[in-house]
């Protein structure tokens, strides 16, 4: 081809080049290994801890009970009209992120997403399979032989038992463990409960051992949010380019002015389970789980030159280093206007939240006047209002209730007759964790105030027999006006 002749055009898309990190030792990793070990085994076996709840309820201490609209939670029961504790979560929880963003970058996303969590098991089993990095790039490159059947066979076989235990988890959450285990086995369990399990077992076995890293880049939108939670003060991890450049080859005990402290060992890049190199400055693929930080650091004691080259690092200690200043304290760097608001923000919410828990009433009911007829005449001229009655039973346990009614105007309410449809007391026994609708009568007899007065404000009670827990909602009782 002729100087003259126009190059050809690079392709728009170019194929997927697999990142197989290299292991490494130090103090990131072994917190990654601590925190990936807590959260798998809170995921696996909390759905197994059990929790009495009297004969009408699963045993169970965590449980999404979505049959009856309910969530447990230990001793915290969470019903329908109570969903506001569930968003007051999500929010505490939309928060959290961007304060730990805001304060030190994408920490959730290099520590603690479940991506991420399941992706280092991946390779875990990946490299107890086919050996460290080289050995799996050969492994790659090498023709499809019994060796390489039988190691990616062996591989995949534990990726989707990891699978198939990840689904099985997540649908023990919603109904009682021990009880759906042996129906999935016995084959008796819901087609749903299969379907989840397949779809689950799916996803966690291509997302983890497949796609991996670009599930972060692609498929998550928080990579092209972050940048709004951080600025200069934000801590994340950064290479020292104004003290490992210029790069070049050296050995222990070698010593060239003319150079930087980087070696241009590749070993940030090789360790990376984003595939990419920190070198090259701050980029929208970095989860920062300071996995090159060890990487680097494990060289700098081979060659005999300080820690730090890569390491966690704020912009604004970045210009400051450059110019020969020592770095700002760590917490000034934290505990700055944006992280403190969002902690308010996020600290006030879940104070609400465990207040809002602690006042809930024990006993749910309200009561409802009917509105046609607003009152009934009944033959010796008393007059009779009729109201719905809805109670809620929140125990394991039958529960018998007892309705009462005051009013501030004594005199008013004196004569007053209360009964339940159905009851030959103004007494009711609610079945366990159900909800009792019934119809209530209030009657004032001929001749008395409330009979004749258009209306007269009530206070209806209801009592638990059982524990002199009360609570009152108010209402009002239609006479017949003269």
């Amino acid at each position: 081809m002729s100087a003259t002749e126009p190059s050809e055009p690079a392709p728009l898309y170019a194929a997927r080049e697999p990142v197989f990190p290299r292991r490494v030792k130090g103090n990131f990793r072994n917190l990654k290994w601590i925190l990936m070990a807590v959260m798998l085994g809170i995921y696996y076996i909390t759905p197994w801890i059990r929790w009495d709840r009297g004969a009408a309820l699963p045993d169970q201490a965590v449980l999404i009970d979505l049959a009856n609209r309910r969530f447990f939670f230990f001793m915290i029961e969470i019903w329908p009209h109570e969903f506001y504790f569930v968003a007051g979560l999500l929010i505490m929880a939309g928060l959290g992120l961007f304060l730990f963003t805001s304060a030190m970058g994408r920490v959730w996303c290099g520590y603690a997403c479940p991506q991420t969590v399941w992706t280092d098991l991946f390779i875990l089993v990946e490299r107890w399979v086919e050996g460290d990095r080289n050995a799996r790039i050969r492994l790659l490159r090498q023709n499809w032989n019994f060796e390489k059947w039988r190691k990616r066979l062996t591989k995949w076989v534990l990726w989707l038992l990891i699978g198939a235990a990840t689904g099985g988890a997540w649908v023990f959450y919603f109904t009682d463990a021990p009880t759906l285990l042996r129906d999935l086995f016995h084959g008796a369990a819901s087609p749903i409960a299969y379907t989840t399990i397949a779809v689950m077992t799916a996803t966690t076995f291509v997302f983890g051992g497949f796609a991996r890293e670009q599930i972060c880049i692609y498929a998550c939108p928080w990579p092209r949010i972050q940048a709004a939670m951080m600025d200069e003060d934000t801590i994340t991890i950064a290479y020292r380019e104004w003290r490992g450049e210029p790069r070049g080859k050296l050995k222990r005990g070698e010593h060239d002015p003319t150079q930087g402290d980087c070696i241009d060992c590749m070993a940030c890049f090789n360790v990376c389970p984003m595939g990419i190199d920190i070198r090259d400055g701050q980029q929208m693929e970095c989860i920062t789980c300071g996995l090159c930080i060890d990487a680097c650091n494990e060289v700098m004691d081979k060659i005999g030159k300080p820690r730090g080259l890569i390491s966690y690092i704020a912009l604004k200690d970045e210009t400051r280093e450059r110019a020969g200043k020592k770095p700002v304290n760590v917490w000034k760097h934290i505990l700055r206007p944006r992280t403190l608001l969002y902690f308010t923000l996020w600290g006030g919410i879940g104070v609400a939240l465990i207040v809002a828990l602690f006042m809930r009433s024990p006993i749910d009911f309200n009561i409802t006047p009917a509105r046609d007829p607003l009152y009934v005449q009944l033959a010796d001229g008393g007059i009779r209002n009729i109201y719905t009655l809805r109670l809620r039973n929140k125990q394991g346990e039958p529960t018998e209730f007892r309705i009462t009614l005051t009013s501030d105007d004594a005199e008013a309410a004196s004569g007053l007759r209360i009964s339940l449809e159905g009851q030959q007391a103004n007494t009711v026994v609610v079945p366990p964790d159900e909800t009792l609708t019934q119809r209530l009568y209030i009657e004032a007899p001929a001749g008395t105030k409330m009979a004749t007065e258009d209306r007269t404000a009530l206070r209806l009670w209801v009592e638990d027999m059982n524990s002199t827990d009360r609570v009152s909602e108010d209402t009002v009782f239609n006479g017949k006006a003269n």
